[in-house]
C-alpha cells in the first residue's frame, strides 16, 4: 500500500514538473515585461494633474518645467515620467478635460431643442460662453489652451473636429426638414460656417474679439441662417 502511494506521489510531481517545463523551456528565458508609460495608476495620474493645475495657476505653463513640478508635488522627476512623457503630455490632459467640458455643454444645449435653426443659434452661443468661462477666468491656465491651439495639439484637433461634425449634423437636419437650402455642397457650407465661427471658439483668436462677444453670437447666427434660407 505504501509503495502504491509513493508511486502516485512521484507521478504527481512528474506531472507538475512537465507542466512547468512546457511553460518555461530550459533553452528559453522568459522575456522581461517592459513597463510602458500610461495610466498604470489612475489615482496617481489624477494627483499629478491636480497638482499641475495648481502649479500652473501660480507660475504659468510656459515658465514651468517638469523639475519645478516634481519639486512642488513632492515626487521625483523620474516618477512623473512614469505616467507622463513630457510637460506637454500633462498640459494635453488638462486641455483635453477643459475642451471636453465645452463639448459636453454644447451637446446638452443643442439636444434640448428640435429646430435646426435654434440648434445652430444655441451652438454658437454656448461655444462663446463656455470658451470665455474656461479660457479667461484663469489667465494662467489660458496659457495651456493657447499653447495647445498654436501647437495644434491632438486635443485641439479633436475639439475642432467635434465642432465641424456637429455643424454638419445640424445642417443635414435642416436640409431634411426644409429649413436650409440644398444647392450648396454640404462640405462647403460646413467649412464656411466653421471658419466664420472660429474666432469665437479658438483660444488664440477669441482674446482679440472680447469686446464683441456679447453681440457676436446673435449677429453671426442671424447672418448664417439668412444665407442658409432655401
Amino acid at each position: 500500500m505504501k509503495e502504491i502511494v509513493t508511486r502516485i506521489h512521484i507521478g504527481h510531481l512528474l506531472s507538475i514538473t512537465l507542466s512547468l517545463c512546457r511553460l518555461y523551456p530550459m533553452n528559453k528565458t522568459p522575456s522581461p515585461k517592459v513597463a510602458a508609460r500610461g495610466p498604470v495608476d489612475h489615482e496617481v495620474r489624477d494627483q499629478i494633474v491636480t497638482a499641475a493645475i495648481e502649479h500652473f495657476r501660480l507660475y504659468g505653463y510656459e515658465k514651468t518645467t517638469v523639475s519645478d513640478l516634481a519639486k512642488a508635488i513632492g515626487f521625483s522627476k523620474a516618477y512623473i515620467y512614469k505616467f507622463f512623457e513630457s510637460k506637454q503630455a500633462i498640459g494635453e490632459m488638462i486641455c483635453s478635460n477643459c475642451l471636453q467640458q465645452i463639448q459636453t455643454e454644447v451637446t446638452a444645449a443643442i439636444d434640448g431643442v428640435a429646430s435646426p435653426p435654434e440648434k445652430l443659434r444655441r451652438m454658437l452661443k454656448t461655444l462663446v460662453d463656455a470658451c470665455l468661462a474656461l479660457f479667461f477666468q484663469d489667465r494662467k491656465l489660458y496659457e495651456i489652451a493657447a499653447s495647445a491651439a498654436s501647437g495644434r495639439w491632438p486635443a485641439t484637433l479633436a475639439y475642432e473636429n467635434f465642432i465641424e461634425q456637429t455643424l454638419r449634423e445640424i445642417l443635414q437636419l435642416g436640409r431634411q426638414s426644409g429649413d436650409f437650402e440644398r444647392k450648396t455642397p454640404l462640405d462647403e457650407t460646413t467649412r464656411a460656417i466653421h471658419l466664420i465661427m472660429r474666432p469665437y471658439f479658438n483660444p488664440l483668436l477669441l482674446q482679440y474679439g472680447l469686446d464683441t462677444t456679447d453681440e457676436a453670437p446673435a449677429l453671426l447666427s442671424s447672418l448664417v441662417l439668412r444665407s442658409l434660407s432655401p
